[in-house]
């Protein structure tokens, strides 16, 4: 183990990863089994037993991909690990139960059984994935986990190269040297790395020592100069990788991909596409049913008060933009004096007369936004999302503050990471709508079912019931 290296190539890392998720599914299903062994004697599971635990195993490599468990970089950061494991395991636990009692098949398991795996499962995990963190933390210190990199051009764009790999510090990565192909205008360091040489200097070094990956750092206009460095560089066994422009040190990491045999560097892509939309679809029609059967009685009761609390409809529609900028017509409980034709849209103020005493409370407790399961159901909105705005609103804010229509990207939703951030209600200036944009961006990026969740468990603490509410 003393002169152990490691390379933290992305092949290298896809094998840890493979590695790390057998072991999570295996890790489940052997606490189950062996939960089994300790309370009934015997290694014999019968097979409900033995379902359960591989639906458990199963369900646990899915949310665990999730909530982004296995992303290589941030393995040896226990601490962020410890709670989001924490989250995905105990939704591992609510969906088994919640299968189990609307299957009616609760009752063909022991209780002592199921409360044992569930612990056992969870402690193991969360051993596994500390002695994981603190042994890779370990390596890294030691130096035993290292990728090295060369550098090809020691001009500005090799530069900013170098400068941005250096302050990535806990990526691992090791300059062995800087490389240019130039007779003039060559520096003797670049980011207090030496430049060694020549490609052919390169070429040597390279079959000498250690590089994992040459980096070229030219631009791309300088199209000869290219094809001449890679046919050069054609003879080593090396990974060579060309740096994309100085453009891509300000765009998110999107990835690669191919039109008719062309390699295409990816710049923007759909939040949700894939089983992330499908996922996305499920939890909001599942979700959004259960909610409409709970709230049922309380909905039913709020409709009746509002008509014996004077004229007008139940219901106040109104149109806002929905996915991709369209126009929707979102559904809430009327909180306002009916006075049909009332020109313009003016967002509630605080002790605004047009709100009724009923409308008031519904409005502060935002039972007001119940109907909007109705949308859910019907597809136009999300039960998470950015808060659609009225149509007058968007165009306003639309012309005064930068990347607000990126909203739209996703469906917008009854609750959002904005509003449980304290950001909902009237909006009197700018600056507070730029904060609630920042908020619904940063939602968009990070979407995952669990960040969904999150946020819907927190919503009846910190987004229904809030000051601005009014």
């Amino acid at each position: 183990m003393r002169n152990l290296r490691l390379t933290l190539g992305s092949d290298n890392q896809r094998v840890v990863i493979g590695l790390l998720r057998f072991a999570d599914v295996t890790l489940v299903a052997l606490t189950g089994i062996v939960s089994y062994w300790i309370r009934h004697g015997t290694l014999v599971v019968p097979e409900e037993y033995l379902v359960a635990i591989a639906i458990g195993a199963l369900l646990a490599a899915n949310y665990l991909q999730l909530a982004r468990l296995y992303n290589f970089a941030e393995l040896h950061r226990f601490a962020l690990q410890f709670g989001t494991l924490t989250a995905s395991w105990g939704a591992v636990i609510l969906t088994l139960l919640l299968a189990g009692y609307f299957g009616k098949v609760s009752e063909n398991f022991s209780r002592v059984w199921a409360v044992s795996w569930f612990v056992s499962a969870y402690v193991v995990l969360v051993v596994a994935r500390g002695g994981l963190a603190w042994l890779l933390a370990n390596w890294s210190q030691q130096g035993r986990i290292i990728y090295t990199v060369a550098v090809v051009g020691a001009g500005p764009f090799g530069e900013r190269l170098v400068d941005h790999l250096n302050r990535q510090h806990d990526a691992g990565v090791r300059i062995v040297g800087v490389f240019d192909d130039r007779n003039t205008r060559v520096p003797r360091t670049v980011g207090g790395h030496p430049v060694r040489g020549t490609i052919e200097d390169l070429v040597a070094y390279a079959r000498m020592n250690r590089v994992d990956e040459i980096m070229v750092a030219l631009p791309w206009s300088a199209e000869m100069r290219l094809m001449d460095l890679l046919n050069r560089l054609r003879t080593l066994p090396n990974q060579v990788t060309l740096c994309p422009g100085a453009a891509a040190f300000d765009l998110p990491n999107m990835g690669y991909g191919e039109v008719a045999g062309v390699p295409m560097l990816t710049l923007m892509k759909p939040p949700l596409t894939g089983w992330k939309l499908v996922t996305k679809a499920i939890e909001d029609r599942v979700l959004s049913f259960l909610l409409l059967v709970l709230f049922s009685p309380l909905m039913l009761f709020i409709a009746v008060a509002i008509k014996l609390a004077g004229p007008g409809p139940v219901l106040f529609r109104q149109k806002r933009y929905g996915f991709n900028n369209n126009e929707i017509t979102v559904l809430k409980f009327r909180s306002m004096r009916w006075s049909p034709g009332e020109p313009g849209v003016t967002q509630a103020t605080q002790d605004d007369p047009r709100v009724t005493g009923l409308g008031r409370v519904l409005r502060h407790t935002s039972l007001d936004e119940l109907p909007q399961l109705f949308n859910v159901l019907r597809g136009e909105m999300s039960l998470v999302g950015p808060r659609p705005h009225a149509v007058a609103h968007n165009v306003q804010y639309a012309a005064v503050i930068d990347q607000y229509l990126s909203r739209h990207r996703v469906k917008p939703g009854i609750t959002g990471w904005a509003q449980v951030n304290g950001l909902r209600g009237e909006t009197r200036s700018p600056e507070l709508m730029r904060r609630r944009v920042r908020f619904d961006l940063d939602y968009i990026e990070r979407w995952s079912l669990l960040f969904d969740l999150k946020i819907l468990a927190l919503t009846p603490f910190v987004g229904f019931v809030h000051e601005n509410a009014y």
